[in-house]
């Protein structure tokens, strides 16, 4: 069996992160690109907020409210995330961090893994 390059598995870890945010949370990003370093799987999602969200992130208190619903619902599906990201790397999870800009639209995914997953690549 051939490896997979690098980029094979971060456009796999792309293509599941949109699909996740379509069917968890009911739509998906306008954009998502995926990058491996070392023992880090590091997301990057722009056009995340909702047509709702972005009046409300126009206070601070709006904002505060939807950086505090979207850790809510992360952190109850930390389990799916966590499994969708171990079959495609075949790695298990140390942690899981995450942020959304409410300025910009944009959410950041940041795994850690078990190992240095770059040294399993075809060079």
């Amino acid at each position: 069996m051939e490896k997979v390059t690098k980029g094979q598995i971060e456009s796999q870890i792309s293509e599941a992160i949109i699909k996740f945010e379509k069917e968890y949370m009911g739509r998906g990003p306008n954009e998502t690109k995926t990058y491996i370093i070392k023992d880090m799987v590091f997301v990057r999602l722009s056009g995340v907020l909702t047509l709702a969200e972005e009046q409300l992130a126009k206070t601070k208190e709006g904002a505060d409210l939807i950086k505090k619903i979207r850790v809510s619902l992360l952190e109850g599906a930390r389990i799916l995330l966590e499994s969708i990201i171990s079959n495609i790397t075949n790695c298990q999870l140390k942690s899981l961090h995450s942020d959304v800009s409410t300025k910009t639209g944009e959410r950041i995914i940041i795994f850690t893994l078990d190992r240095n997953y770059e040294d399993t690549f075809k060079k």
